[in-house]
């Protein structure tokens, strides 16, 4: 994918912070709502939501026409929808962009060099099924900004309305799903350039609360609704296979150990979801090990952390970063090798105070920069099937400073603080972006 030439060639090129961009307003989310950790606190986030988006104004008719106005002034030509180029990596950022100053965060965001922007988009916060109306306006201002800073947008499809799941897990019958996406990709057109379909599903959590071996089937079907929906409004749209969350733990109440959902994923009713999706979404998760450390054959040691809990997260791979690869050795097992894989979540949380993430405690501010650019190095150097990498995240620090507890976990993963200030991570991710895109000429 990437020849040599553009992973070892190249002079470090270092980007001088553009100024902040002045908040402008924006009212602050409700409350936030709270989900589980991720199953023994494992993975980098994955389990957890963002602050919880207010339901936008709702209109009767249930397929309004696509937008046109760009919600700010355009800084630079909007991206279009062609898939990536395969000699390049690119770099994207999971960020929150409802209900707040969005055009500070895509300042942020271009300034950092990120391509790309990985936003969630929660069904049934847009969609009422018992009175057919739809809730598009909040999320026609995020769509309009992301491409008028030139960024492109990969939206996370999750959560039913409660009328097509009465526990908001994947709808009863995916059709309603496909629905949705059908009538998403027909408002926005080329504005979305990318849809995963739904969050980590081997999670009881992301399921309704429950989560068994044939639910896997059940989500293939999902996607089967989805992706031919998808394709027929805007062919060039790239269509992802969730992430399952990094996790060992099989148990009906917690999740369904990733490999256990891969492999039945993979092998459902003769391996045909191969024909329903373009790319592999993966969550490796990183506890507080280092990018280049994996589980048995080189584990971390975390210097001051005691046998509990969870025995230091790093007697597992699935703690760690390089978990990646095997992911990507079971895709290969089952044929799918010629699919590329796409990291939609990765990062290291640091100091915070949520029960389940206590390895972020042995994380520093500059520790995390080290490894989040180790692991951007060792995705360019040796995962040539690796098309994109999501940050997790851009600005959730400042939303969760706004609702008073800047010591969420999710806060913690952040490379802004809650004042809008860069974190080493920041920096050093911009540095190291400029760096490798001069490396690949662009």
């Amino acid at each position: 994918m990437r020849s040599p030439a553009h992973r070892f060639g190249g002079l470090l090129i270092l980007l001088l912070l553009v100024p902040l961009v002045a908040a402008c307003g924006g009212a602050a989310p409700p409350e936030p709502t709270l989900a589980p950790p991720t199953a023994e606190g494992q993975g980098a986030a994955a389990s957890t939501e963002a602050p919880a988006q207010p339901t936008a104004a709702a209109t009767a008719a249930p397929s309004p026409p696509p937008t046109t106005a760009a919600a700010t002034p355009d800084p630079g030509a909007a991206p279009t929808a062609a898939p990536i180029n395969p000699d390049y990596l690119e770099f994207g950022v999971v960020g929150h962009l409802y209900y707040t100053d969005r055009d500070r965060v895509l300042q942020l965001t271009q300034n950092a060099g990120f391509d790309w922007v990985r936003q969630q988009v929660v069904w049934r916060d847009i969609e009422d099924p018992t009175q057919n109306i739809f809730g598009w306006e909040e999320l026609d201002r995020v769509v309009d900004t992301v491409n008028a800073y030139g960024r492109k947008l990969l939206v996370n499809v999750v959560r039913s309305p409660t009328a097509y799941n009465a526990t908001n897990g994947l709808p009863d019958d995916p059709a309603t799903l496909g629905r949705f996406v059908e009538l998403m990709a027909q408002r926005y057109g080329s504005k979305i350039h990318a849809y995963e379909i739904w969050n980590e599903p081997n999670l009881a959590v992301e399921n309704g609360g429950n989560i068994v071996p044939e639910d896997v089937g059940h989500y293939v079907e999902v996607l089967k609704a989805a992706y031919p929906r998808i394709k027929a409004v805007n062919p060039d749209a790239i269509v992802l296979a969730a992430a399952s969350s990094s996790s060992g733990v099989t148990d009906p109440n917690i999740a369904l150990a990733d490999e256990e959902f891969y492999r039945a994923m993979y092998s459902y009713n003769g391996g045909e979801v191969r024909d329903y999706f373009d790319v592999q979404a993966v969550h490796p998760g990183g506890a507080a090990n280092p990018p280049d450390t994996l589980w048995p054959e080189n584990p971390s040691f975390i210097e001051g952390c005691q046998p509990a809990p969870d025995r230091c997260w790093n007697d597992d791979e699935t703690h760690y970063f390089r978990h990646v690869e095997n992911v990507r050795r079971w895709m290969e097992e089952y044929g799918m090798g010629d699919k590329e894989m796409w990291i939609t979540e990765y990062g290291w949380a640091t100091p915070n105070d949520t029960p389940g993430y206590e390895f972020g405690n042995f994380v520093s501010l500059d520790q995390q920069a080290e490894y989040i650019t180790g692991a951007i190095r060792r995705a360019y150097e040796e995962y040539p099937f690796v098309g994109n990498m999501f940050l997790w995240n851009m600005n959730f620090a400042v939303l969760w400073g706004e609702q008073g507890n800047p010591n969420h976990e999710q806060a913690s993963f952040g490379i802004l603080n809650p004042d809008w200030s860069p974190r080493p991570s920041y920096l050093a991710t911009q540095s190291l972006i400029a760096e490798l895109k001069q490396r690949q000429g662009r």
